[in-house]
């Protein structure tokens, strides 16, 4: 056996179990010795196999007692290891005719256990890409619902059934749900709605910072990413790696080594060996992997747009029951249109469905923090019996004086109406506390035998998933319906979130008051001459055309291709030209700033030309 090679774990076994041949005076070190030794290892995998084979009922000690003194030698050929393993060590126990004998008299099934290593062994392959990510599809049934991303998880599995080159990369600006399809593919592999080539497939999130970070020496990236790919390989097309931010494989941390990852994964990338799902955005992937034509015709892009306004209201209705059963609160559908709405009119500067779906996670947020703080009623009411308590005690020290005793009566009768308010408003507010705390529990325990019903249907374990879904779940949704019912007539705590909670989100991150927020489309279209008026003094007619011709690009029946209104304001200098264009801005836009201002009196010269297209080539502020 010197010519095989053993893994640091088997050179310690061996030696453990020579040690244990010396103290019991033995000439040599048998097969029993070794067993003994594995399996006095809580978590080797022999004593982990021979648990769940014998079902909890056959304890490690039973089966050291019936261990023969035989070893069949099996090389590491024939399960394919670089090394002799552990794994390899207790399979040659298990090959052995006298140790399969005993441990069939010990009540093991041998061939079992040997599936039991097997998986094991399995899972010691997915160790290192554990390590570095996570896996999707074991966390499927936890992750949020993916709805309206169909056709781009149909083309992720089109690309991934390729014989080569069946990589896709997922391109898309930040926010609109890049992840969120690799999570849908991952919850069609639980489900079972892929086709053969993906059945079973682990859907590995691999984390690249996590494996540039502490590799203080060049080469040890590289020694990490060639462990998650040899891990791969080995799992033969069962493992699919997915790398959000793909870019970082070839720009980023370039001192670590990252420059040669793409090195790395060029070749299986090429063969089809590795089945690879990237993540970027457009600008990234313009600057990083077009640069690399090599890299890039590797990869199949599947392009991720932002969903319009009525297909995010769809996928943040898909998402409700998620998000109330977290923050143990109600939100109203019209909620979800307003978040809809007003994220796409006054959060600029990101994407839809992100912007809405951070909206009504703060709205809900916002709500159960008050949901957990005391009324503002009863801890003033609270301060008041405070403040009173304090100074009855200093009044009691002044007994002698007339004042004082006649301030001390008037400050106890006081003290006493408090404490009446105080106590059925207190009462009230436990009761209503109770009910809400309990609609929680029942709603975190409905989600939670949900989870399991989906579990059951997976395994066809028919009689389980009946008991839950005509059973516990029923009973479980009766409850939190008649718990909602009663608490219609809560008066001091609320659990809905509603359209005043979305805009007051909205006023916070924006600054744009609330009144305004609240006040809808068609109102501020009837009332915006008035409003212009209150600007612009004068100019009726300019001012009733403008309005007049808004309001009727706005409902229609002006030509969709055309904007909402085209004006040519003439007249003399002074009399409110660019006034009614600066107040047109403000209530169209709500602010004035938005006017984009091209003032032609400063274009005069020929060279003032430059100020719209640029410097030509050579001239100073030229890019």
């Amino acid at each position: 056996m010197n010519d095989l090679k053993f893994d640091p774990n088997v050179k310690l076994i061996l030696a453990s179990a020579r040690s244990h041949a010396m103290s019991l005076s033995h000439g040599q070190v048998t097969p029993l010795h070794l067993g003994v030794t594995l399996i006095s290892d809580l978590t080797s995998v022999f004593y982990r196999a021979i648990t769940s084979a014998g079902d909890g009922d056959i304890s490690a000690q039973s089966v050291v007692n019936v261990i023969n003194q035989s070893l069949y030698k099996l090389t590491k050929r024939n399960l394919g290891d670089t090394k002799v393993g552990v794994a390899v060590l207790v399979i040659s126990l298990l090959e052995d005719s006298q140790i399969s004998d005993v441990l069939k008299e010990a009540g093991v099934v041998p061939e079992k256990v040997k599936s039991e290593v097997e998986k094991l062994r399995g899972e010691v392959i997915l160790r290192a890409l554990k390590t570095y990510g996570t896996d999707l599809v074991e966390q499927a049934g936890k992750l949020d619902p993916v709805i309206g991303r169909h056709r781009e998880i149909r083309r992720v599995i089109e690309v991934l059934s390729r014989r080569t080159k069946n990589n896709p990369v997922l391109i898309g600006e930040p926010g609109v749900g890049k992840t969120a399809v690799v999570e849908g593919l991952a919850q069609r592999i639980l489900k079972g709605d892929v086709p053969i080539n993906l059945t079973g497939v682990k859907l590995i999130s691999l984390e690249f910072g996590a494996m540039v970070a502490g590799t203080t020496l060049r080469g040890q990236f590289e020694e990490r990413l060639k462990s998650v790919l040899k891990a791969v390989e080995e799992a033969q097309g069962k493992v699919v790696l997915f790398i959000d931010e793909i870019h970082m494989a070839l720009g980023a941390c370039k001192a670590s080594g990252s420059t040669d990852a793409a090195k790395l994964l060029k070749p299986m990338l090429a063969r089809g060996q590795l089945r690879f799902i990237g993540a970027t955005t457009l600008e990234e992937y313009r600057t990083h992997v077009e640069k690399d034509a090599a890299f890039e015709r590797r990869f199949q892009q599947v392009f991720v747009a932002e969903p319009s306004v009525p297909d995010t209201i769809s996928i943040l209705r898909g998402l409700k029951e998620k998000y109330e059963g977290h923050h143990g609160v109600r939100i109203q559908d019209r909620a979800l249109v307003l978040s809809a709405q007003l994220s796409e009119r006054y959060i600029t500067g990101r994407r839809l469905p992100d912007k809405a779906i951070d909206l009504v996670d703060e709205s809900c947020a916002h709500v159960k923090a008050q949901l957990d703080i005391q009324p503002e009623e009863i801890d003033s009411l609270e301060r008041k019996v405070m403040q009173l308590e304090i100074e009855i005690h200093a009044l009691e020290k002044e007994k002698d004086d007339k004042a004082s005793e006649a301030r001390l009566s008037e400050v106890r009768k006081e003290l006493d109406d408090l404490r009446d308010k105080l106590e059925p408003l207190t009462i009230k507010y436990k009761k209503e506390k109770k009910i809400i705390n309990e609609t929680r529990r029942l709603k975190q325990n409905r989600d939670d035998l949900m989870i399991a019903l989906q579990e059951a249907e997976r395994q066809h374990d028919v009689p389980k998933a009946a008991v839950l879904k005509y059973g516990a779940i029923q009973e479980v949704e009766s409850a939190i319906a008649k718990l909602e019912k009663s608490a219609k007539d809560n008066v001091m705590l609320t659990e809905t979130v509603g359209p005043e909670n979305i805009a007051e989100v909205v006023s916070r991150w924006t600054g744009i008051p609330v009144t305004r927020l609240d006040q809808n489309e068609k109102k501020r279209l009837i009332s915006l001459a008035d409003k212009l008026h209150e600007r612009v003094v004068g100019q009726d007619e300019a001012v009733k055309a403008v309005a007049a011709a808004i309001l009727r690009s706005r409902v229609g029946l002006g030509r969709p291709q055309q904007p909402s209104g085209s004006f040519l304001f003439l007249g003399p200098t002074g009399v409110g030209k660019t006034e009614l264009a600066k107040a047109l801005a403000e209530q169209l836009f709500d602010s004035e700033n938005l006017l984009v201002r091209l003032d032609m009196s400063e274009y005069n010269d020929k060279f003032s030309v430059n100020k719209l297209i640029g410097a030509p080539p050579g001239y100073v502020h030229w890019s």
